[in-house]
């Protein structure tokens, strides 16, 4: 089984990877955590930094439990559940776990919400943690 978790360092993503560390010991899985950037660009560099930082720590909590984990930074020039849902699809993942962050409905409108894409188009089953 592979699991993949949406992490971007909110709390809500903290409690998605606490939750695909049971999923992954509960079903010998493997874990690929994955943060989404839509751009790379220079002016981006320190966000880059901060994002592979995040990743390294997010890693050290299923090394903690020797489970197999894998950390992705994408930049591809998609919006982040777009990206994520195309990764999931390219790596064959059998379940996404993403954070849910509490907005209104008019951020939701303005801004979109990444976990509602995921849940939509994902191509495997999704939970969703707050």
């Amino acid at each position: 089984m592979k699991i993949l978790v949406g992490y971007d360092g909110s709390n809500s993503a903290k409690e998605a990877l606490k939750l695909a560390r049971q999923h992954a010991s509960a079903f010998k899985a493997s874990v690929d955590v994955v943060t989404s950037m839509e751009q790379g660009t220079e002016g981006e560099q320190q966000a880059i930094e901060d994002a592979e930082r995040g990743l390294e720590w997010a890693k050290t909590m299923f090394d903690e439990k020797k489970i197999a984990c894998k950390t992705h930074l994408l930049i591809r020039g998609m919006a982040p559940g777009e990206d994520l849902v195309e990764f999931a699809k390219e790596a064959n993942v059998d379940e996404i776990i993403v954070g849910v962050k509490r907005r209104s409905k008019v951020g939701k409108l303005l801004m979109g919400s990444t976990a509602q894409f995921v849940i939509l188009q994902a191509p495997c089953p999704v939970v969703s943690v707050k």
